[in-house]
């Protein structure tokens, strides 16, 4: 039933033992990633026929045996294979139809403070922890690709990649103006502020996904800074990069190399340009607009996080949490879960 499936993805392993295609970086990304695609589904499939032949088995004995206890045995398993049988298959489905393929990919997060000063780069830093803790207890890597820090520990913004299968679908809900509610470090008077930071959640873009000419860009050198503009890198490593045609501008300081901020750097712009053509595509599709992040105005929120009152609520479900501190911590599972159970619908 899924022979196709199986041999795919034998090909696919034939083709990355090829030592030629060391040499052919593109075609090596392409067959890489679909065979990482491939082989969840490939794995599923074995599982499948693995219980389709224990169900054969047991049929067999119900047939062939004369021992009332055995063929009770044999009996009482069926059911459970069946069942097990009905949702490989149902999972298998999933794979190769999924409702969305990004969810699979990689993501690039940028995290930029919104109203409220200090305060709001202090909470762009307490979000970039969260998701860092969040990350860390499912195994997903981050790699921190620009960030703009303040004396104070915060960030005007951070930009970083989240590594890991499955890390945009895991992360994209949370893509909105954040609203923090507290007594600010900084705040002697005990009063309580409010501050926003927006969240940019982009599925990371490879190379076959979307080819920039280098004619549309141009690249731009210059001294990585530290906090409060001093200078820490004497050697003109940080990169900024314009795409001519769209205007967007990124820059990237945190790598070792210049080399390495302008891989990171087109990466970023990647993923933002394919964000734009598949906003565009929503557009034309349902004629109207669907804007992922607002102006980071205290009325234009996604999330409020309320410290004084110990609570965390998400406007778009209408639900809240307690044990604010816990999920700050990285203990976003719960949230998650729930956008995607009533936003998936």
């Amino acid at each position: 039933m899924y022979e196709d499936i199986k041999q795919k993805y034998q090909e696919l392993e034939v083709k990355l033992s090829d030592p030629a295609l060391i040499n052919d970086r593109a075609e090596l990304t392409k067959i890489s990633k679909e065979h990482s695609s491939l082989k969840s589904i490939y794995e599923l499939v074995l599982d499948w026929e693995k219980v389709n032949n224990d169900l054969e088995g047991n049929r067999e004995i119900i047939k062939t045996e004369t021992d009332p206890e055995f063929k009770k045995v044999a009996e009482d398993e069926i059911d459970g294979l069946q069942k097990k049988a009905a949702a490989l298959e149902i999972a298998i489905k999933e794979e190769l139809h999924p409702a969305n393929p990004n969810d699979k990919k990689d993501a690039i997060i940028e995290i930029r403070g919104g109203t409220g000063g200090d305060e709001s780069a202090l909470f762009t830093a307490d979000l970039f922890r969260m998701y860092s803790r969040f990350a860390e207890k499912h195994n997903l890597k981050i790699d921190i690709l620009n960030s703009s820090p303040i004396g104070l520990g915060g960030y005007k913004e951070i930009i970083f990649e989240v590594k890991g299968s499955g890390a945009y679908g895991l992360l994209k809900y949370e893509a909105g103006t954040h609203r923090v509610q507290r007594v600010p470090e900084t705040e002697k008077q005990g009063r309580i502020h409010t501050s926003t930071s927006t969240v940019v959640v982009l599925p990371r873009a490879e190379e076959v996904d979307l080819e920039i000419k280098m004619s549309d860009i141009r690249i731009d050198t210059f001294c990585s800074s530290g906090p409060g503009g001093q200078s820490v890198n004497t050697t003109y490593s940080a990169v900024r990069v314009l795409h001519v045609p769209t205007g967007m501008i990124v820059s990237c300081q945190d790598q070792k190399s210049q080399h390495q901020n302008k891989e990171k750097a087109l990466q970023v712009l990647r993923s933002r340009l394919l964000a734009k053509i598949e906003e565009d595509r929503q557009i034309k599709e349902s004629a109207e607009r669907k804007i992922q992040v607002g102006g980071g105005e205290r009325s234009d929120k996604i999330r409020t996080y309320n410290f004084p009152q110990d609570r965390i609520t998400d406007h778009r479900i209408g639900e809240s949490w307690h044990n604010i501190s816990t999920i700050m911590e990285g203990d976003l599972d719960e949230i998650i879960n729930s956008l995607r159970q009533n936003l998936e619908r």
